[in-house]
């Protein structure tokens, strides 16, 4: 993928590269050195589920694919949280998987496992000089807005705001009701930096994992697979191969059985008429047999 002045910088990562993810990564696990408790568990759990629903349900359902539809203002709700990631801005992030979805491992795709090995896909093109532009001529829907621009040029401003606010907020705590045992450092830590890593993993894995372990109920081009073990962890993106087989929809658990959580919420907030136009896979899609 060729954004402009990539040419400039080879399909290669330098220790210097990789420098801000591994601290990300050293103050993930300094949290361990913190105390942790239930307000620190409930954090984690918060700021994990709210922002990997803002990464499949809005960087990847909506921004990529535009599976449905929804206001200007919830869109950029979900652009801000999900950048709040720290994975970066919704325009870098739906033009670099819809580059994906054309050239999916072949010779052009960014991120195959099955071409470029697991740890390329998982981790080293995200921290690759020659991927960190944003192609705007594959995300013209949504680089119309200036908001999104802003998000897009400023990815790092949702992520600080995030980690003040929860040091502030355990500051808070710890003034008004010390016996909680909660403090600044202890959201700040746990609800921020562990759980920005977790988020991490878990929807990298969907780059690498999900083209290397899993079943295949579609002969697809590529080598995506279904796993129901990151279908859990990712709010329904583990039905990878659902997914690339149809991907314009909203829902990816094709079968009752399969989890969709992300569906699910989309469902209940077309109900709420916040989101609407929510697209379906056609009945010859679900009806499909196996290996189809």
């Amino acid at each position: 993928m060729d954004t402009e002045g990539s040419e400039l910088y080879p399909r290669r990562v330098t220790l210097l590269d990789a420098a801000p993810l591994a601290l990300m990564h050293m103050a993930a696990f300094a949290a361990f050195f913190v105390d942790f408790g239930w307000i620190a568990a409930v954090t984690v759990f918060i700021t994990y589920t709210v922002r990997i629903f803002a990464l499949t349900a809005g960087y990847h359902r909506y921004f990529s694919h535009k599976s449905y539809r929804t206001s200007r203002a919830f869109q950029f709700i979900l652009a801000w949280i999900g950048a709040s990631a720290a994975q970066l801005g919704p325009l870098w992030w739906a033009s670099h998987h819809r580059w994906h979805h054309r050239y999916a491992d072949k010779d052009r795709d960014i991120h195959s496992p099955d071409r470029d090995g697991f740890w390329w896909a998982h981790i080293g093109w995200l921290v690759c000089p020659r991927y960190r532009g944003t192609q705007f001529e594959l995300v013209k829907d949504f680089a119309r807005f200036p908001e999104l621009r802003w998000i897009n040029k400023h990815p790092y401003v949702p992520p600080l705001v995030l980690a003040l606010a929860l040091y502030a907020v355990g500051y808070w705590i710890a003034a008004v009701r010390p016996d909680l045992g909660a403090s600044g450092l202890q959201l700040l830590m746990w609800g921020f930096f562990f759980s920005t890593v977790l988020v991490y993993h878990a929807t990298f894995c969907i780059n690498s994992v999900m083209h290397m372990v899993g079943r295949r109920r579609y002969e697809t081009s590529d080598t995506s697979r279904n796993n129901v073990i990151l279908a859990i962890l990712t709010m329904g993106e583990g039905w990878h191969n659902n997914h690339h087989h149809y991907s314009v929809c909203a829902r990816q658990g094709f079968r009752w059985w399969e989890i969709d959580l992300s569906y699910m919420i989309l469902r209940v907030l077309a109900l709420l008429r916040i989101v609407w136009d929510i697209r379906e896979p056609p009945a010859r899609i679900l009806n499909a047999p196996e290996g189809a």
